[in-house]
């Protein structure tokens, strides 16, 4: 029906009557949203009714230029010749008034105005010339509207996003961002949220111009509005930087010691990944990771614990401080499971030194052999440990009994829990146990301190990571005991009939002699697979998804395939989940992600492995769909990889 009356309603947007055009131009603005292809019919027409003095006519146009720019690129590159006569008339409702039954609170018409702004942020983006031409109007608009009425702050934030969306004057973006540091300390919740939503997207672009407003944006965190303290949050944790780091990590402790339990996971997340990138020394570091262990630890991070003990182990100057700092905490509290765990292995690490007392940074603390080794007890019998606390617990003993002198009350807590009901506890106290008996003669080279070394870049830790991987899986086929590559072949196998077990490779002796040969028998060994380079498959505000291979030697028909999510953008994203699939012929198994959370500003990525088993050698194809949520905003993307490297399934 659009098609057929399309033509008839373009007669009729040049009637006399201007009752009749107000309708046709209402028509129109439905049929292009009904039918885009429609555009090229209602270019002309436009031109002419961008003369009319009637506010129906006039208003409804310029929604029929906006659907059409949206819609048809022919007509966007038509409508930017019209940008000067676009200004025109907004210069006139802005200076002069179009109409006064029209005017609301004293503003002139802004329903007109908010059409005109956006209509003109469409055709200044990504075009320096109207850009250039609309300047001096925004300058206008934006310093001479009243913000005393909600008519002008509507007009005025319509005004900031347009600046922000096109190629504005630097000057013209840092009185946007004042613009929006105004409306923080408007008493209108929604004004205030909107502003924050706002300066977190100007954050990357103008970082220097938010700063300004940086306590502003502080005192927003104590509002009793849930959603305005997660703004604040979020965007006080993207001004953080290495000039400010302390006070505003001294702020955010502050909040965090208060807000909402539904707030504080993003909080300790935000303040461990700021500390970790900004940190001044390793102390303040240090002292700050164990004041979020401490106030929120059941809500950190899964890798906080890891984090804080690497951390820990490359400062050889501080462990005797961190051991004290470390037990005074564990003493006060062993409900926090986070603390409890890195307060345990720096315990069970460095426990000689927490009884020398020779620490000058911390106030004298008297410790007893009995007291360390009757709160290591306390924590293995208490309720609130998980099993995970309990098996670091196990080992600080065990650890300890090369470092104290207790050690027949160590071995009596080890040997009761060889009969402990948790299968990893029971094994590890068994293990520890037989070293007691069997290798004590081994235990102290065993239990010696663990050699930990420096965090390098990221970019160094994932390919150590990676090598590290592809050894393990070339190391895994000859070693009798079953891998985990072949205990999924034995779960696939299972589908495919006794036909798989042909695919499992034959164990080498064990025997020395044979060892031997194998060792020597260097030129027969096959060459080392050629590595598959890396794909890069999603991107998108900041948020970047990569894909690394690994064919292990022994199972040719099984690929690994690491997922590696990146976020350089100011915002963390959350809720991420990945999943993925595969034709029928393939036989797909993920793995649990590292988390759900993809930090901001180039934080820890998030990695997820896929194992596929490809038995025919099929072209493989990837389905995968993500959803998580970005600045606020619930985002789902589906898309196919069919660009994968032919190593990967040949």
């Amino acid at each position: 029906m659009c098609r057929d009356l399309a033509t008839e309603v373009e007669k009729l947007l040049l009637q006399p009557s201007a009752y009749v055009r107000k309708k046709a131009v209402l028509t129109a603005v439905h049929m292009i949203r009904k039918a885009p292809e429609l555009s090229d019919i209602f270019l002309p027409p436009c031109a002419q009714l961008l003369h009319e003095h009637h506010h129906g006519i006039l208003l409804g146009t310029i929604t029929l230029i906006t659907e059409l720019c949206e819609r048809s690129p022919a007509a966007l590159k038509h409508f930017r010749k019209m940008v000067p006569q676009l200004v025109h008339i907004l210069r006139t409702v802005v200076t002069t008034g179009y109409s006064k039954e029209h005017s609301i609170s004293g503003v002139s018409d802004p329903f007109l105005q908010v059409q005109i702004l956006r209509l003109l942020r469409i055709l200044g983006r990504n075009h320096e010339e109207s850009s250039e031409t609309m300047n001096d109007l925004l300058a206008q608009v934006a310093t001479n509207t009243d913000t005393s009425r909600n008519a002008g702050n509507a007009v005025l934030f319509e005004t900031v996003l347009t600046i922000m969306d096109i190629r504005s004057a630097a000057g013209l973006r840092v009185l946007a961002v004042n613009i929006l540091g105004r409306f923080l300390l408007n008493t209108d919740r929604n004004i205030r949220y909107v502003a924050l939503t706002s300066l977190l997207r100007l954050v990357q672009s103008d970082h220097s111009a938010v700063q300004r407003h940086r306590p502003t944006v502080v005192e927003c965190l104590r509002e009793p509005d849930g959603s305005l303290s997660r703004r604040a949050l979020e965007l006080s944790l993207a001004l953080v930087n290495s000039s400010n780091v302390q006070a505003m990590i001294q702020e955010l402790q502050g909040f965090l010691e208060s807000c909402p339990p539904d707030l504080q996971a993003d909080c300790a997340s935000g303040i461990l990944l700021a500390a970790e990138r900004f940190a001044p020394t390793k102390r303040w570091h240090i002292d700050t990771t164990l004041r979020v262990l401490t106030t929120a630890g059941t809500h950190v991070r899964d890798d906080a614990v890891a984090s804080l003990t690497q951390l820990i182990g490359g400062a050889q100057e501080l462990h005797a401080y961190s051991v004290r700092r470390l037990y005074s905490a564990l003493a006060e509290d062993i409900s926090q499971q986070p603390l409890v765990q890195a307060a345990t292995w720096c315990i069970g690490e460095y426990g000689d030194l927490l009884l020398e007392g020779s620490c000058e940074e911390t106030e004298p603390l008297q410790v007893e052999e009995e007291e360390v080794l009757a709160l290591l007890e306390r924590v293995l019998q208490s309720h609130m440990s998980l099993p995970a606390t309990r098996g670091y617990a196990l080992t600080a003993l065990v650890k300890l009994s090369t470092r104290l002198r207790g050690d027949n009350r160590i071995r009596q807590v080890v040997s009761i829990y060889r009969s402990c009901l948790d299968v990893e506890l029971q094994q590890r106290a068994v293990e520890y146990n037989t070293l007691f008996q069997k290798y004590d003669h081994m235990r102290a080279a065993i239990l010696e301190k663990i050699p930990l070394v420096e965090r390098g870049g990221s970019q160094v830790d994932e390919e150590a990571k990676e090598s590290k991987e592809t050894a393990q899986l070339s190391e895994a086929a000859p070693v009798p005991t079953e891998p985990q590559a072949s205990k999924l072949l034995d779960l696939l196998d299972l589908l495919d009939g006794p036909s798989g077990d042909a695919q499992h490779p034959r164990p080498l002796d064990p025997t020395p002699g044979s060892a031997l040969i194998h060792l020597l028998n260097l030129p027969c060994a096959p060459p080392p697979p050629a590595p598959i380079p890396n794909l890069k498959v999603f991107e998108r505000e900041g948020l970047q998804l990569d894909l690394s291979f690994v064919r292990p030697p022994g199972t040719p028909t099984l690929l690994l395939i690491t997922v590696t999510a990146t976020n350089t953008s100011g915002g963390d994203v959350t809720h991420f989940i990945c999943q993925a699939a595969v034709p029928k012929s393939f036989q797909l198994q993920l793995q649990a992600p590292s988390g759900d959370t993809v930090p901001a500003q180039g934080g820890l990525p998030m990695t997820q492995l896929l194992r596929i088993l490809n038995p025919k050698k099929a072209p493989l194809r990837l389905k995968l769909r993500l959803t998580y949520n970005h600045f606020g905003q619930s985002v789902q993307e589906i898309f196919e990889v069919n660009n994968l490297p032919v190593e990967a399934w040949q």
